[in-house]
């Protein structure tokens, strides 16, 4: 192994000694300097998986290393979802916490991370190109092999409809989500290999000899996941307990605090393709996290409550009701206007407007409001998008390369339409 590709994995190795020494030996430090300790620990695994996770598209397709490295990134979230969900089917006060988890890292990755990796990736487009980000590139074009996540995301985002209207989440329907998450998985499997383009430490572990390349890829997802699930738990009660401090309710602690923590890898690794110019595989990556949390998540969710002592359906609160549905409706909004494949500047923002509009109008009359606008919007992108729909519905089911879908074309003049990471 060079010098130049150990001294980067010898950094983020050192920075995860601290956190899993606290964790191991079980020694308690105070709240900031946990935080600090343990932040450094979910940075540095987060590089990790983002140079293992494009080396290992040398052997593997790219949609299949984009859902490994989604399922590992959110590893946190399951782990405090899962805890929740286990723990209330003893003790009936945990219900209200259950899915309030989900529903905030859903709302966060969307609301938040998907604009913030566009307007990212946008950015370095225009630079590049040696424009202003104002006068620069005006949409991220997204490959089109991505046209399956959305279908599976498209399908799972209407599935999503079912919870708050039924106003739980019960077994036969998570079973059926689980089924969906293992096909999507095997088709992501089916996906033809391209040549990676890989930079800096990626592309030293991809140009290693094929044996010690897949045993260090390996070695890096398996040691990551470990760093992640060690140090979730304990860097979200960081932030938690910082929260309390400065009086704010459990309730929104467990909502968008603790999901901080928990989308913490995905937000660094998505951004780390971003400013590398993967604008693309950047979006990809918090798409197959959409579809993981849709599928696999909520899927589990009902079966670690039934393991905890509880029925055979996870209830509902009408605050999670609530929350079900807002979460829902922002997903068909995404998937509504990325049909086409193109995520517009102008969409970024109003994502990002609308995601802190719901701070601004708060509680019952607020949610539905929000899932008012999502939904009106939602409905407009998919009449203007209505060509895309079929293709994005039958994508996950096609057994073979399904040909372009027609494009709706941006109202942007010729000389500012790019493809950005075609």
């Amino acid at each position: 192994m060079s010098a130049k590709l150990a001294r980067p994995l010898a950094l983020c190795l050192v920075l995860t000694i601290p956190a899993l020494f606290l964790r191991l030996s079980g020694v308690h430090v105070a709240a900031p300097l946990s935080l600090v300790t343990f932040g450094a620990a979910v940075v540095a695994a987060s590089f990790l998986l983002a140079w293992a996770a494009e080396a290992a598209r040398v052997d593997i397709s790219g949609p299949l290393a984009i859902a490994i490295l989604a399922v590992i990134a959110v590893l946190p979230e399951y782990a405090v979802d899962l805890y929740f969900s286990y723990t209330a089917g003893h003790n009936p006060d945990y219900v209200q916490y259950a899915a309030a988890n989900m529903t905030g890292s859903n709302r966060l990755l969307l609301g938040l991370g998907w604009p913030v990796v566009v307007i990212t990736s946008l950015w370095v487009a225009s630079r590049r190109s040696g424009r202003s980000f104002r006068q620069g590139v005006r949409e991220l074009v997204l490959q089109s092999e991505y046209r399956t996540e959305l279908g599976f995301l498209l399908i799972a985002s209407i599935v999503g409809f079912v919870i708050p209207l039924s106003g739980e989440i019960n077994l036969i329907l998570g079973f059926a989500l689980l089924g969906f998450f293992v096909f999507y998985l095997w088709k992501a499997s089916r996906a033809e290999a391209s040549e990676p383009d890989l930079v800096g430490a990626a592309a030293r572990i991809g140009g290693l000899p094929a044996r010690g390349r897949r045993l260090l890829v390996t070695g890096m997802f398996v040691f990551a996941a470990a760093v992640i699930l060690a140090s979730a738990e304990p860097f979200a009660n960081s932030l938690i307990h910082t929260g309390t401090q400065l009086g704010i309710s459990k309730f929104l602690l467990v909502q968008w605090v603790a999901p901080l923590a928990s989308e913490a890898p995905e937000f660094i690794v998505a951004i780390l393709f971003a400013v590398h110019g993967k604008g693309s595989d950047a979006i990809g990556t918090l798409i197959s996290s959409k579809v993981n949390q849709w599928t696999l998540l909520v899927g589990s969710l009902p079966l670690a409550y039934l393991a905890g002592g509880g029925g055979t359906a996870l209830p509902l609160d009408p605050r999670q009701v609530e929350e079900f549905l807002l979460t829902a409706t922002q997903t068909l909004l995404g998937v509504a206007v990325l049909l086409t494949l193109r995520f517009p500047r102008w969409l970024a923002f109003t994502l990002l407007g609308l995601f802190a509009v719901q701070y601004a109008v708060p509680g019952q009359a607020g949610r539905y409001i929000l899932v008012a606008i999502y939904a009106v919007i939602a409905l407009a992108a998919l009449a203007r998008n209505r060509r895309c729909i079929w293709p994005a519905l039958a994508a996950p089911f096609r057994t073979q390369p399904s040909p372009a879908a027609p494009a709706v074309e941006p109202q942007v003049p010729d000389r500012l339409r790019a493809r950005v990471d075609a």
